[in-house]
């Protein structure tokens, strides 16, 4: 009796794992929750062919959805190729490289320091470096991951000043430079104008068409500089000309007589300069003028000769009469 149970109990097991086996695949009902399948080779059943077009679409929703992803960029920039980076200043501006109907393209990003982190989408960009004066645009490649990018600038520095002809220092307050980019005056662009004296400016290494002026009539003296990468280049530029004031006295050196319209004329008889008052001054280059002073009806004159040099004192005398 015992050995009929025994069997019937084994019975009982083999038929219960009978019932456990599959006898047929199971398919996932939904194919995104599964991993992509391999495309099947030519010998294999061609039933596998719908499950290989799903994973050609999940990948390529996978690929879309990383590369809108924004990627880390780092951006540094240098004077030169073995300088260090520069620590700040730089003005950093990255821009869409496709132009959009209007022929212009977006800015997507901007900062203002040494270097740049930023946040990009994976794609082409364009990216413009300022560092003073000097500027430089790169294009700029971003791949999802970690991006560094280093622009060099190569560039160097200016620093201007004048003097009248035998080292005579000219005050600050009546000295100014304009910068212009070399060639043909008419082809000529502006970099930078009104500059003071003893300013440090940046500029892309080359040569440059500099301007001094002398107080605000014809003091003007023009020269060209050569930058180099890399380094600080002083220039001082002479001027033939002279700080001059004026003014209508009874007899000489007495006092100045107020309400006094004044005209500068030069030898060709073009008026330069006009003021009223009692003691006004100007700068003028060294030549021959005429000077007018008008007090009331009476009109005095007096011709003079400016030479280079130091702040001078022209007097104009009421006892001649013109």
């Amino acid at each position: 009796m015992r050995s009929l149970r025994q069997f019937a109990v084994l019975l009982a097991v083999l038929a219960g794992f009978a019932t456990a086996v599959p006898t047929a695949p199971i398919f996932a009902q939904d194919s995104t929750e599964i991993p992509p399948l391999p495309r099947p080779r030519p010998d294999r059943d061609a039933t596998a062919e719908p499950a290989a077009s799903n994973a050609d679409g999940t990948a390529t929703d996978a690929i879309a959805a990383v590369t809108s992803v924004p990627q880390p960029v780092t951006l540094t920039a240098r004077i030169t190729q073995d300088g260090t980076p520069i620590p700040e200043g730089v003005v950093w501006r990255v821009f869409e490289s496709t132009p959009d109907a209007n022929g212009e393209m977006a800015l997507v990003a901007k900062a203002e320091s040494g270097s740049a982190s930023l946040e990009l989408p994976p794609g082409d960009y364009v990216v413009h470096v300022a560092y003073g004066q000097a500027q430089v645009s790169e294009t700029l490649s971003v791949v999802p991951g970690e991006n560094t990018h280093n622009v060099v600038l190569d560039a160097g520095a200016l620093r201007l000043n004048s003097a009248v002809s035998g080292d005579i220092p000219i005050s600050p307050a009546l000295l100014h430079f304009d910068i212009y980019t070399s060639g043909a005056e008419e082809t000529r662009a502006l970099i930078a104008d009104n500059l003071p004296p003893n300013e440090i400016v940046t500029l892309n290494a080359g040569t440059y068409h500099i301007v001094s002026r002398f107080g605000a009539i014809n003091a003007v003296v023009r020269a060209d500089l050569r930058v180099e990468p890399g380094q600080l280049t002083d220039a001082t530029l002479y001027h033939h000309a002279a700080e001059v004031s004026f003014k209508l006295v009874s007899e000489e050196g007495g006092e100045a007589i107020a309400d006094v319209e004044w005209t500068v004329k030069t030898g060709d008889g073009a008026t330069i300069f006009s003021e009223r008052g009692a003691f006004p001054s100007t700068v003028l280059s060294e030549g021959e003028y005429l000077v007018l002073a008008k007090l009331g009806d009476q009109v005095y004159n007096r011709e003079v000769e400016v030479q280079p040099g130091g702040p001078r004192e022209i007097e104009v005398l009421t006892t001649v009469y013109q």
